[in-house]
This record gives structure tokens, sequence and C-alpha cells, in this order.
């Protein structure tokens, strides 16, 4: 359908003008009544901050989200976007929106004073009309809220003309959703500015005699170490917020893999195949849990979600890298793999101060007690009797990036309690044929009875070799 183009035309349309603040609300109810995600994408946070959410959208509340870097804050409020209305027509030519039914700038005013109902209008789509800052030192109130414009005074234009101001980021983000990421960051004489915004709803501008309404919900982050390391929200400006939400790290491994396995990006060739295992899977998302409890870590500072999808990308490239050397199309990461997660681990966790310079001696500590930790959740105590009496036995077993997966193989023949084990992890019939996988599970139960103090490994690099303990 035609959409209509002049203010005339749009009030025979029956359409009606309602706040962005009314607009969420009636456009959360119909989801939410509907049984439809508010947020799809984000997840883990169903019966912690998604009510609290929803609960400030109903009751049209301006938000601040609180939480640690990685805990989606950012996704959130960028998808709030998606609660506005598809189109919503302004004041043909508006910097800032204007209702044709209730302009406020000056040019709008003087628009439909001039030509009423054949006042142009223009149709915006939601996506325009999300405006977002990163608060950083050194932002103006210009910025944000507005300054003259010294061109338009050039043109002959006299100071005293409202024409003559350059609109900030706020106002031109009317009757639309404002984010300011990293709040405690803007200096405390710049947050001053932001309190008409969220009580009187309107900005001021320089000296000029002029009060500019505006319709726009505010929606901020700020990290809690924020507050004593580079700045804090000052008092008056906080009171304002309706509502402040605290956000949180997945509070299981089942959650962090599956936040790992929707937001990594793999490699998608034709001439590969790739398969994370489940076991793999969890190491990367348990390596991560554990950094969050370690004495070693500063916590402080927190550790990110993003940690556990970096690891997960690139154990993948790593185990890519590995297969096309060994001139394998199926690519399946292996225990041998893990080392490449230190150099993607250390650009996202602080070690503490006293620990300094042994970054990677810790890395690679905190890697193995996933593998273990993993392992002795996987892997039934009753089945590694019989694979250990095989080593008691003689058997000796290498293994190592540089063996081959059609070698680890061989090792079922000879060790049959090895496939007991491999159903623990639950591989199928398809899987225990598969030279890869077969290979990365026999990899994890090796180095799973060695951390456990099963057998004895002697490391050269990235291989080793497992036999009885003395």
């Amino acid at each position: 359908m035609t959409q209509p183009s002049t203010l005339g035309e749009l009030r025979n349309s029956g359409w009606t003008s309602r706040s962005v603040k009314e607009e969420i609300r009636e456009n959360a109810i119909r989801l939410i009544a509907g049984g439809e995600e508010l947020f799809p994408g984000v997840l883990g946070y169903e019966d912690t901050v998604l009510p609290q959410l929803e609960n400030a959208l109903l009751a049209g509340h301006d938000v601040i989200f609180l939480g640690e870097r990685g805990q989606a804050k950012t996704r959130m409020i960028r998808g709030l976007v998606a609660l506005l209305d598809e189109w919503m027509p302004i004041v043909a030519g508006s910097e800032i929106n204007d209702d044709p039914y209730n302009p406020v700038s000056r040019h709008a005013r003087d628009l439909v004073d001039e030509l009423g109902d054949d006042t142009p209008v223009e149709w915006v789509h939601r996506d325009t009309r999300f405006g977002e800052k990163l608060a950083t030192p050194d932002t103006s109130i210009a910025d944000l809220i507005g300054e003259v414009d010294p061109i338009k005074v050039a043109e002959g234009r006299y100071l005293s003309d409202e024409l003559t101001l350059h609109y900030g980021l706020v106002p031109r983000t009317n009757r639309g959703i404002f984010a300011i990421n990293e709040l405690p960051d803007l200096a405390e004489r710049i947050q001053v500015g932001l309190l008409n915004v969220l009580e009187e709803r309107d900005v001021q501008v320089r000296g000029y005699k002029i009060r500019l309404p505006l319709d726009v919900i505010l929606v901020a982050s700020a990290n809690p170490e924020d507050y004593t390391n580079r700045g804090r929200i000052i008092t008056p400006l906080k009171d304002r917020f309706g509502s402040q939400i605290r956000t949180h790290y997945p509070l299981e491994i089942e959650l962090e893999r599956e936040i790992a396995e929707q937001e990594a990006e793999i490699y998608a060739g034709d001439e590969v195949d790739i398969v994370m295992p489940g076991f793999m899977s969890d190491i990367v998302a348990t390596l991560s849990h554990l950094a969050r409890d370690s004495a070693h870590i500063n916590q402080r500072s927190g550790v990110s979600v993003r940690l556990t999808v970096a690891n997960y990308e690139t154990l993948v490239a790593g185990a890519l890298r590995r297969a096309l050397q060994q001139g394998e199309r199926h690519v399946v990461p292996r225990v041998s793999d893990l080392g490449a997660l230190v150099a993607s681990t250390s650009g996202k966790v602080e070690i503490e101060t006293l620990e300094e310079g042994r970054d990677g001696e810790i890395i690679e500590h905190l890697i193995k007690s996933a593998v273990l930790t993993v392992f002795k959740d996987s892997v039934d105590p009753i089945h590694h009797r019989p694979v250990l009496e095989a080593f008691d036995n003689g058997a000796v077993v290498s293994a190592g990036d540089d063996i081959a997966s059609s070698d680890y193989v061989k090792l079922l023949a000879d060790i049959p309690a090895l496939t007991t084990i491999l159903r623990d992890l639950e591989m199928s019939d398809a899987d225990l044929a598969a030279p890869a996988m077969v290979a990365s599970g026999v990899e994890f139960v090796l180095e799973g009875l060695h951390l456990n103090k099963r057998l004895n490994k002697e490391a050269v690099g990235g291989s080793g070799v497992y036999r009885a303990r003395a």
C-alpha cells in the first residue's frame, strides 16, 4: 500500500501519533502475548535479565545495563530497535524526526504553518531511529546536544536564529532510542547535560532561549569496575534511569557451549568437512568457567564470553591447519590442537600482578584443568581399568599433531577397551567409523587418563608418548 506523502493524506489514513515509549510498550505487549521472543539470539537470560528488561519496557523506563564485558549488553540495546514500528512518518527534511502532528523544530513548524495539509511527509525506517555513542573522555555537549553551525551563520542568519543550530546526536534520535555505551567514561560535566533529557525531556543549546521537547528513550551500559577505574555515574543522572539491570556470565557449561556454537564464525569451504565433538566444545566452555574462578586471573576485569567464542574459532582453525598439512579432508579438533588456545586466551584475560611473567604457564594449567574436568564428567571410571591393563601389558602410544588420523584407528583393534570409553563420549557407530573422530576421542581419553594420574606421558612439543606408570 502506498504510504501517505502529505500531512493531509496522513490524517485521512487514520495514522495516530504515539510516544516512542508507548510504541515500544505496545509492540512488546503484542510479542509477549503471542509467546514470541523479544530478543532472539540472547541466551541464558530467560529467567534472570530478560524478565527485568521486559518489565522496564512495559513500565516505559529508561534503562542502564550494569555488567562486565562480554555479557550481551550492547546486543540487547541494539535489539530494542526491533520493538519500534517498521516505518514512521516525519516532516520532510526534518533533521530531528519531527512528528507531523506535533513538530518541535523551527524548520518543521514553519513548514507546517506555511503549507498546512500540503506539508510533505517522509517515512523513515526503524533502523535509522537508533543512535549510539561510545562514551569517551573527549565527548562534548556539542556532540550529544548540539552547537551553533558557523556555516549557517556565514550564510547571513543571525545568531539568535534557531536555524543556525547544528543538532547533536540526541536530538537527531528524537522519536527513537539513544544508547550510550560505557557511561562512566563520560566526563561528569557532560553527564549533567543529560539530566534534562531524562527528566524534563528537553534539551537546551548554548544561550538560546528555546525549549526543544524530545521524545527519546535513553539506554546506557556500564561496567561496575569503571566506577573506580575510570569514572563514575553522577548520582542525579543515575537516579533518573527508571531501571538498572544487572547482567551476568553464563551460569552453566552447556549454555556457554551453546553460545560459542551460535556465535563462532567457522570456515565452511567445500574442500573440507569440519566437525566439533561435544567433549571438545565442553573443554572450551569449561576453560572460561575455570578462568572466572581462578585466583591467578584478575576477576575485576572479567572473563568475557568472547574468550569462549575466540577459543572455539581458534581450536577449529588449528585443527584445519593440521588437517591441511596432513592432506586430510575431515577436520575434527583434538587435544593436541589445544595449544593454540594460549594465544587466543592471552589477550582476553588479565593475569594478576603477582603472577606477571607466568601468563603462558597459567593458561596451560587452565587448559589441562579443563580437559581433566570434562574427562571426569564424561567417562565412567569403571571403564578405565581395561584400558590401563593394556598399557600394563606393554602398550605404548604416540599421539600428537603429527600423527595421522588413520593411525589412531589401529589402536581400537590393539586396545578394544578404548571403544567402550569412546561410547561414553556419545560416539555413534558412524563416528567410530570416521578416523578423524576416532583420533579426537582417543587423544582425549589418553590425555584424560594422564591428567588423572593413571598414565605417564613424555611430552615433546605438541606430541607425546603415553605408557604405563612405573
